[in-house]
């Protein structure tokens, strides 16, 4: 969770390198690369200056503004303070995650995933670990961890927990399949530290 300047400069910086994006001035018309950085702006304005005064609180309402349009835009409907840093969204369609989820340093996403709760009362929601690759389509539901390392395929329906993780995992329901780990899916852009709040 950013909760520093320089924590929001390592987070941004993180998921660059993640994304793969140089710096040029093709990055200003990058619709994932904006939404990125509006979502650790906001995070960082939610966790350092939002109860700082009246100034504190209108920086983080133009921010949070500019964040929410940015999401519609792009088809995003993830909350802040989910996600390590590290994050690479694949490219623009429909992705939901519930607020409670925690997701650890350098996930890989792609579009029509869904990270949510299990049908009932309790809002139970899932928990990954570092370096965790989510394969086009898969949907992730309940009180379930994820461990380290993990590829999850796509189109894969994940209802109970792999905690070993480094393997790959797949199917409807979701099981075992190989023993790959996610390492050549993904961009680790630093080390295995946990980051979950």
């Amino acid at each position: 969770m950013i909760a520093s300047r320089q924590d929001f400069l390592e987070y941004r910086e993180a998921d660059r390198v993640a994304l793969r994006r140089e710096y040029s001035s093709q990055m200003m018309f990058d619709e994932v690369w904006k939404f990125q950085r509006l979502l650790r702006r906001v995070e960082y304005h939610l966790n350092c200056h939002k109860h700082t005064g009246l100034f504190g609180k209108l920086r983080y309402k133009f921010w949070s503004i500019r964040f929410h349009r940015q999401s519609i835009r792009c088809g995003f409907d993830i909350p802040p303070n989910v996600f390590g840093p590290g994050l690479s969204i694949a490219h623009r369609g429909t992705i939901v995650v519930h607020p409670d989820a925690r997701v650890g340093s350098n996930c890989r996403i792609h579009v029509d995933v869904v990270i949510g709760t299990r049908p009932g009362p309790d809002d139970l929601v899932p928990t990954l670990g570092e370096n965790v690759y989510i394969g086009p389509g898969a949907k992730l539901f309940g009180d379930i961890t994820i461990g380290d390392n993990t590829a999850i395929g796509a189109n894969s329906v994940v209802n109970s927990s792999f905690p070993e993780g480094h393997c790959t995992i797949a199917g409807a329901p979701a099981r075992k399949v190989s023993d790959t780990p996610s390492t050549e899916f993904i961009i680790a852009t630093r080390s295995a530290k946990k980051t979950l709040g």
